[in-house]
């Protein structure tokens, strides 16, 4: 029996307590590190099992974080603003990708931005043709689609106001209205924006997401306060394994395509268009979130502009970049 025990006493030793972590996440490429993180199994090898739930936006999601419905926010980083102005402890542990809201223009639309001719100009011209303004789909007011397209608009393209429309919907209602022609232009992000252009090749890619917003940040993972408090060790293992998930999807990301396929295309993407998107020039993943500290701050601040945020707000305690600085060293 002593034999025994100590055999099996290192083994057990090593075995971690499962945590079980809600996480609420956006059916974007961005979110693909967490995806395979989880079907390589590295997350349920530190202790941790996810159960998934879809949402609409960012925002949408931050009523979830508050409630206490989730406890891991996979989403863009502009909504956590917002949050944290109303008292949600919530800090970002990683990023997951960066610049990944392009703007694309319709058929109808595109034929305007032709070599030669401003952004501002194009918008100019359709609305002096077509008698009416340039209607572009986005998410919510304070989504980083949405701060992104206004910064694009008003600070780089100098569009005049009465030019463009803009229009806030979900994330598959600006897909779906994009291909039907209901919107001249939007904001999107992988798989849509390869869906979209195999749909129909007339609809063009204009605009790049360091162009729109340069060093735009976008999608993160953030944890509760009372979870990561509680579960510091479930949250290394998270951070720890999108970071070997990152380096996977940079050597071999097709390898990723089938957990992509059944965690995003739910039987209606398929894995060549996965396999696209993962190449796409939209497509930067990124997990330190040292990077997009100054970007978040310069984000925030335009938010205040845009009256999205009633004042800008501290970043400390927001970032947490230690557990991504513990992973890249024992990785």
């Amino acid at each position: 029996m002593l034999a025994v025990a100590m055999i099996a006493g290192p083994e057990a030793r090593a075995q971690k307590a499962s945590v079980t972590a809600r996480v609420g996440v956006i059916p974007i490429i961005g979110t693909a590190p967490l995806f395979v993180a989880q079907n390589e199994g590295w997350l349920k090898q530190g202790g941790l099992d996810l159960t998934v739930t879809t949402f609409e936006s960012g925002p949408n999601m931050i009523q979830a974080l508050a409630s206490g419905t989730i406890d891991i926010y996979v989403a863009g980083v502009a909504p956590l603003a917002v949050a944290r102005s109303k008292g949600v402890d919530v800090r970002v542990v990683a990023a997951t990708a960066t610049a990944e809201n392009v703007f694309v223009a319709s058929p109808k639309l595109a034929k305007y931005f032709t070599p030669g001719t401003s952004h501002a100009a194009a918008f100019k011209n359709y609305r002096a043709a077509e008698g009416k303004p340039a209607r572009l789909a986005t998410q919510p007011a304070g989504s980083v689609p949405n701060t992104t397209l206004q910064y694009w608009l008003w600070e780089q393209a100098k569009a005049d106001k009465a030019d463009v429309e803009i229009v806030p919907m979900g994330i598959d209602a600006t897909q779906q209205a994009t291909l039907a022609g209901a919107v001249e232009g939007a904001t999107i992000r992988e798989p849509a924006v390869t869906i979209v252009q195999g749909r129909n090749p007339g609809i063009k890619l204009v605009a790049l997401g360091d162009e729109m917003f340069p060093g735009q940040p976008g999608t993160v993972v953030a944890v509760s306060g009372a979870f990561l408090d509680k579960n510091p060790d479930a949250v290394q293992a998270l951070v720890s394994g999108l970071v070997k998930a990152a380096d996977l999807l940079a050597k071999t990301p097709d390898r990723a395509v089938p957990p992509l396929e059944a965690a995003l295309g739910k039987g209606i993407v398929d894995s060549e268009t996965i396999r696209k998107a993962l190449s796409s020039p939209a497509t930067k993943f990124q997990i330190d979130p040292r990077t997009i500290i100054e970007s978040s701050r310069l984000m925030q601040a335009y938010q205040v502009k845009l009256g999205s945020l009633d004042k800008e707000l501290p970043f400390e305690g927001l970032f947490e970049p230690r557990f991504y600085e513990r992973a890249t060293k024992s990785n």
